[in-house]
């Protein structure tokens, strides 16, 4: 299997996806919109994205399988299977806020192959492929070499759905306040991922989150020199519903901050004082 050629066709088909999405933007209509959850969003913009990416990985790469996020297609454990999100930052893409992008990565049994973020509100494709290095519209990305929170500025997501994880999550939120350079929330968890590829970022972490969300955005942090782990620190953040990734330099410091707040073994409804 040629990754890179692959790669390069599907950047093509995520920035096509992603110009339909614009040109919906210009008319959208707030009454299309369907309510999944609690603050948990879809329109049709999501579901013909998906079906326009969808149709087009068929024929690029036959016989493979589909986990996507309005399930247009699915899976049956086929040894090549694309998770699309075609519509990252829904809720931002609603409003007029960016960012919000397309996602397609690529799993080979299960490892991750591929990686393609488009965020659409800047025009910045960012792939990736196996053995590859990490690109951003033809240039060569990669992490930072920060190694310390001090030195950090920090990505988040908000839980919209646990409560049970918000004391804590607060708690964390509070302490990368006070300690870091920052801490920033987009709303999209593959462009945070990507922008931590690309240096802008230092570390992302969330809970809650979906395969579609972070896969292709994790294979492009990884091969741009960062690490990706649930929060107690294993490999299973892509089916587990949680995420940190960093730098490598500051990724023990990270992980295990995170973990201490968040981790299996955190305090979960210690009260916030």
């Amino acid at each position: 299997m040629n990754f890179e050629k692959l790669c390069l066709e599907v950047r093509d088909i995520a920035k096509n996806a992603g110009a339909f999405i614009a040109g919906e933007r210009e008319k959208f209509d707030l009454e299309a919109i369907e309510v999944k959850g609690k603050a948990n969003f879809v329109s049709y913009v999501d579901k013909q994205a998906e079906e326009l990416i969808v149709d087009n990985l068929r024929q690029l790469l036959p016989g493979s399988g589909f986990i996507a996020e309005e399930g247009t297609a699915t899976s049956s454990n086929e040894k090549y299977r694309w998770i699309i999100d075609p519509l990252d930052g829904t809720t931002n893409f609603i409003h007029s806020l960016p960012p919000f992008a397309v996602s397609i990565a690529l799993m080979e049994d299960d490892e991750l192959v591929l990686g393609v973020v488009y965020e659409i509100t800047q025009d910045e494709c960012f792939y990736a492929w196996k053995g590859s290095k990490a690109f951003l519209n033809g240039k060569e990305i990669q992490v930072t070499t920060a190694a310390r929170t001090s030195d950090s500025l920090v990505a988040t997501g908000f839980p919209y759905s646990a409560m049970d994880m918000l004391n804590p999550f607060i708690a964390s939120m509070r302490y990368f306040m006070i300690h870091s350079h920052g801490l920033r929330r987009l709303g999209s968890a593959a462009t945070d991922l990507a922008y931590v590829a690309a240096g802008r970022f230092e570390a992302f972490y969330e809970h809650g989150l979906k395969p579609w969300d972070v896969a292709a955005g994790a294979l492009i942090l990884m091969q741009a020199g960062g690490k990706v782990s649930d929060f107690s620190g294993t490999n299973q953040f892509l089916f587990n519903g949680e995420l940190v990734a960093s730098n490598s330099a500051y990724f023990e410091e990270f992980s295990g901050i995170v973990n201490k707040f968040l981790g299996e073994n955190a305090e979960k409804n210690k009260e916030i004082i």
